[in-house]
């Protein structure tokens, strides 16, 4: 297989001009388009690239054999908010068609949206749709319809997300499983059953995208994990929608960090194990409830912590999370575990072994 250049650079993420991140090219190889089950793979056969932290040593493997590589009393912190369909067709009042992403469900039965256009007249890819007046509405499926109220801006760009209330004949999650379904972005150019954007974590559902981190488990592998001493430690925020066209500020997500949770992580925490945090969104949670003596406490609401190297990561120390793109956020968080050299170490291995990025890609665990 022919090896692509890695070229990487530091750039500033454009909803924070303040925060230098590492930029890179993704080649469009690399962009994985479709499950892994569709190009004859597992859920667990997916590649894993294996980095310390401390050493720079770097492995590479496939996701199933996580478990040579994990120790007895390690502790995998898991999110299990399961993916809605949260994509629905809208139509405006002078016939236009567009599609409708659902993002957060807010107190007072309203929600954070995001309204897309398809380009080309095409029903695959989509792009900002901004030209939303406050107190337009919109039809949707099934004789429902949507209104949107304000912006929601706290730092992004005024336009994207809007404050806007559902007017559905029936229960919200019964409405979607009939009239929805998943929100996906250009680089998947086929749509997908929900049962693909699922994990085996999932119980309550309200994400608007996969925590995709945890994709690749499978209930064998978390049967022999288990057995082989690794705890896990379960905890829920439920992901709004991303943006693959704007590097925003992070917004306010609902979460719940129980006790028994914190216990297994505190007590590791205290034995000097690893707490391993499979995703971005299992690390934004357990911040938000740790404090500055590391302890980790329970609670649940809603957070809106960014994770930059200014702030540090109290929470975990090793991180499986997937590849992330350029000049995004995610990158800061990952930064902030492994340090600069590190991740550019790791990113230009990506790049030079071809993994494949996005939600349908590969993985990459982090260890101290």
């Amino acid at each position: 297989m022919n090896k692509i250049p890695a070229l990487l650079s530091t750039d500033y993420n454009e909803g924070l001009p303040g925060l230098p991140l590492l930029n890179f090219t993704l080649p469009l190889a690399l962009e994985a388009g479709e499950p892994p089950e569709v190009r004859g793979l597992q859920r667990d056969e997916v590649r894993m690239m294996v980095s310390y932290v401390s050493t720079n040593q770097i492995m590479h493997t496939r996701f199933r054999q996580i478990g040579d590589f994990l120790e007895p009393g390690d502790v995998l912190v898991i999110n299990t908010s399961g993916t809605l369909n949260a994509a629905l067709s809208a139509t405006r009042s002078d016939g236009t068609h567009l599609e409708l992403h659902l993002s957060t469900h807010l107190p007072a039965n309203r929600w954070v949206v995001e309204m897309r256009a398809y380009q080309d007249n095409q029903e695959k890819a989509t792009r900002l749709f901004s030209h939303i007046h406050p107190g337009e509405s919109f039809g949707l499926p099934g004789g429902a319809s949507i209104t949107f109220h304000t912006p929601y801006s706290p730092g992004q760009a005024v336009g994207r997300l809007w404050i806007a209330t559902l007017n559905l004949p029936e229960p919200v999650h019964d409405y979607l499983n009939q009239h929805g379904f998943p929100i996906r972005y250009n680089y998947v150019k086929e749509g997908w059953p929900l049962s693909y954007y699922q994990t085996v974590f999932a119980t309550e559902m309200g994400s608007a995208e996969m925590p995709s981190a945890g994709r690749a488990f499978t209930p064998e592998l978390l049967t022999r994990l288990i057995a082989k001493g690794i705890q896990i430690a379960p905890l829920l925020l439920h992901t709004g929608v991303a943006s693959t066209e704007h590097n925003e500020p992070v917004y306010e997500e609902y979460y719940r960090v129980e006790e028994s949770t914190t216990r297994l992580i505190n007590a590791a925490r205290f034995a000097h194990q690893r707490v391993i945090a499979v995703g971005t969104t299992v690390v934004r949670a357990l911040e938000t409830v740790t404090d500055s003596s590391r302890v980790t406490h329970p609670g649940e609401g809603w957070t809106d912590i960014l994770i930059t190297p200014k702030c540090g990561i109290r929470a975990v120390n090793g991180m499986l999370t997937g590849l992330h793109e350029p000049l995004s956020t995610h990158l800061a968080m990952l930064e902030t575990l492994t340090g600069r050299a590190h991740l550019e170490i790791t990113y230009r291995e990506a790049l030079n072994e071809m993994y494949l990025w996005h939600e349908f890609g590969d993985l990459h665990l982090i260890l101290p």
